[in-house]
């Protein structure tokens, strides 16, 4: 679920002007899990521009407490969300740690940096969630030390019905300040896409493993 309309389309408006968000369905991206995409997402773009990048900050403070009220912790999923994730814990004057998706080979081989105690209420932060499994991974990790989640919040969702499904069994709450459907519809307003451009990013995201 998203935060709020108002916040969903000016965050999507925002992600496709600094081309955090590229839509290309005439020449697809792959992924790194091989799967051909007319959509490409990074959101560590957002950390070079000061104006968008606040307003990340400052809305996801305000919808955080309105949501899960005011945790103990603020915890980044490494690598992308860990600027963001700190950003946060900033506005809140909180804690932050961070998650990486496996423990370290060498050292003290910690898989969370940073002081976390154990009881302490913590959100997680993420940029992205596609199917979910390696931002859960993270909550899986933290929960192992002892955390007690209140919930995940992110930048985007696809809004994959793996991902709802993912979250769904593994009870963790998401909420994200923008989704697919809010992109779409700034696509469209922007004169980003076309028509025949908006039905193939429809279909795509109906069986993305499968689209070509």
């Amino acid at each position: 679920m998203i935060f709020n309309k108002e916040t969903a389309q000016k965050t999507a408006e925002s992600l496709l002007q600094i081309n955090a968000i590229k839509l290309n369905p005439k020449n697809p991206f792959t992924w790194a899990s091989g799967w051909k995409s007319p959509i490409y997402c990074d959101n560590r773009i957002t950390l070079s521009y000061p104006e968008i990048r606040k307003f990340l900050q400052q809305q996801f403070a305000k919808n955080i407490v309105a949501k899960y009220g005011k945790p103990d912790v603020i915890a980044g999923v490494a690598t992308g969300a860990i600027g963001i994730g700190l950003l946060v814990a900033e506005a809140l004057e909180l804690p932050f740690v961070y998650v990486r998706p496996e423990p370290k080979k060498h050292g003290r081989q910690n898989q969370i940096e940073g002081q976390l105690e154990v009881g302490k209420n913590v959100v997680v932060i993420e940029d992205l969630i596609s199917t979910g499994k390696s931002s859960l991974q993270a909550v899986e990790a933290l929960k192992a030390d002892g955390a007690n989640i209140l919930g995940m919040a992110a930048i985007f969702t696809y809004e994959f019905q793996i991902s709802a499904d993912n979250f769904k069994k593994a009870d963790i709450e998401l909420a994200t300040l923008s989704n697919y459907s809010a992109l779409l519809d700034a696509a469209v307003q922007q004169n980003y896409i076309s028509n025949s451009d908006l039905e193939t990013l429809k279909k795509w995201r109906e069986n993305p493993s499968e689209w070509n």
